[in-house]
Parts: C-alpha cells; sequence; structure tokens
C-alpha cells in the first residue's frame, strides 16, 4: 500500500511540477520524510495525505484514490444532482439558469456532458440535435450540423484544446478528457501565428437560420464543495457579444 501511494504521490509532484523540497516546505515537513513517503519506507497519517493534496491542489476524486492507495478510508463521495441532500445546489443551479434566460446557459459535468440547460439553450443547440446528457465536445468534433453552424470552427476547436489541457493538468491526467483532446487534435487546422494584438476575448460566430450570432461566455463553479460531483459540475453562461444577437434572443425568447 505504501508503494503505491508513493507512486502516486511522485506523480501529483511531477505533475505539479515542484521538487521534494518545495512540496516539504509548503506541507511543513522535511524533504527527507516526503522522500521516504515516496518510496514506501513512511506510510502516512490521514492528516498527511490531506495536507500533501492540499499543498498539491489535488481534487477530490484522486485524494480518494490516493487515501485508498494509503490502506485508508476515502472521505469523499458522488452524489447526484438529484438527491435529497442536494436540493439547494439543485435549486441553485435552476436559479442561475432559468433568471439567465433569455440568454442560453447550461450545467456541464467534468467530462462537458450536458446536465442541465435554460429554455434559450434548448432552443440554440437542440437546432442541432444537441439536448441534455449530450456531450459537447463529441458535438464539436462528430455532428455536422455543429461544424456547419459555427462559421469560426476551426478557432473554437483550437479555443477548446487548450482549454482542455489546462483542465487535465488540474485533474492529473484524466483519459477521457485527454482522449478528448487526441480527437480535437485530430481535426483541428494548424493555429494561425498572430501577427496582431489579441482582442479581449474570441466570440463564438453561430449561424442561426438567416441570422449570424456572436456570443461569448463565463464559468461559474460552486465553492466550498466537498463532493465528487459537485466540486467537478459547472455552469457555462453565454452572452451576446453583440447589440444584433441581444435583440434577437431578447425577442426569440419572448416570443
Amino acid at each position: 500500500m505504501s508503494a503505491e501511494f508513493g507512486t502516486a504521490l511522485k506523480e501529483w509532484r511531477t505533475t505539479r511540477r515542484m521538487s521534494q523540497l518545495e512540496l516539504g516546505l509548503s506541507a511543513g515537513v522535511s524533504s527527507r520524510h516526503i522522500s521516504f513517503l515516496e518510496t514506501g519506507r513512511s506510510r502516512p497519517s490521514r492528516g498527511m495525505v490531506f495536507r500533501l493534496c492540499d499543498e498539491l491542489e489535488v481534487p477530490f476524486s484522486a485524494r480518494n484514490t490516493l487515501l485508498t492507495a494509503a490502506g485508508l478510508s476515502p472521505a469523499y463521495k458522488t452524489r447526484d444532482l438529484s438527491d435529497a441532500d442536494m436540493r439547494p445546489v439543485r435549486q441553485a443551479v435552476e436559479w442561475t439558469l432559468n433568471r439567465h434566460d433569455p440568454y442560453p446557459g447550461f450545467a456541464l459535468n467534468r467530462h462537458w456532458d450536458v446536465v442541465q440547460m435554460n429554455t434559450s439553450a434548448g432552443l440554440l443547440l437542440g437546432v442541432l440535435g444537441i439536448g441534455q446528457g449530450d456531450n459537447m465536445i463529441e458535438a464539436l468534433i462528430d455532428n455536422p450540423a455543429v461544424r456547419g453552424a459555427l462559421l469560426n470552427h476551426s478557432e473554437v476547436v483550437q479555443h477548446m484544446i487548450l482549454r482542455l489541457r489546462a483542465e487535465n493538468v488540474h485533474v492529473g491526467t484524466d483519459r477521457k478528457l485527454q482522449a478528448m483532446i487526441d480527437r480535437l487534435c485530430s481535426v483541428a487546422d494548424d493555429a494561425p501565428v498572430q501577427t496582431s494584438i489579441r482582442p479581449a476575448f474570441i466570440p463564438t460566430s453561430y449561424r442561426f437560420g438567416d441570422r449570424t450570432l456572436s456570443l461569448f461566455s463565463t464559468i461559474s463553479q460552486f465553492g466550498t464543495a466537498e463532493d465528487i460531483a459537485l466540486s467537478e459540475l459547472r455552469i457555462e453562461l453565454i452572452f451576446p457579444a453583440d447589440d444584433e444577437t441581444k435583440q434577437f434572443l431578447e425577442s426569440a425568447i419572448v416570443n
């Protein structure tokens, strides 16, 4: 068990680009102790596992893996959004999405599956054949309607590759996320060389009927989450990037 924990600890330390000395200093222990933990010569206490995980910013699901590897019981549970004790969270998601109408909004899990969406998102995504439970990255890769509707599809793909890579570093390499990154890279065009100052944000240009909608998004997550699924749940809110898009969305939902 200790050797298994040590291997996992070293992988996380390497992922976070920390030396044994740096991790030891930040966790308040000696680099020698970190070395002993990684080689299996020392067995960590439960408190030490949590301390190291805090310093390495290890996600909850991986913390359970480290605890189990150390011969300790898991600390975090994965609850379904429909569970009774998730009612306040469910209400918060519904409140946020409903009040964001007439602009699109949806909740996504760690692997970019649509957990919930509001009326406007249902209208826009429904045209593309995307509904609750579908995967947004798979749609970006495989859905011909999405490819046809996104006027800057190549730019969006390049942006998503960078975004997923950052997410994958945070979670310590998720095989499913990595597979998505690999598939995105296989369909991506070469990124153009930038010769001018970058804009404040890159809008998504979306053809809806005979109109072109220009959109950008913000992402929210739950603070103080102690549940695995809740810590990985994201609410993405879409906003109009120009007045024409704003007027269309507002009139489309009202009517």
